[in-house]
């Protein structure tokens, strides 16, 4: 599985919208709001390298309101955070 983070700029008034319809997109994981230069980041997992290209330049860069994207893949990772884990600390007590 590759994964990549993809930076994406934002038209002016597209980001509340651009996150949700970004984060529909098959392949993409999550969609974060952040702040600085860039206006939000994806994670992109995808097969191959043909998936992830066609995620990004076809999918994510021609939604409208996106005004440029950097992509970064990663290579590896180095810790893994358990999202199930977490919520179930304390499920089973009363």
């Amino acid at each position: 599985m590759i994964t990549a983070v993809v930076l994406i700029r934002a038209e002016k008034g597209a980001v509340p919208k651009l996150g949700e319809t970004i984060a529909a997109v098959p392949g993409v994981s999550e969609v974060y709001s952040v702040t600085g230069d860039i206006d939000l980041i994806a994670m992109v997992r995808a097969r191959e390298h043909e998936e992830l290209a066609d995620i990004v330049t076809r999918r994510i860069a021609q939604v409208p309101g996106v005004a440029r994207t950097e992509t970064h893949v990663a290579f590896k990772a180095y810790s893994r955070h358990d999202l199930e884990a977490m919520f179930a600390i304390g499920a089973d007590k009363p």
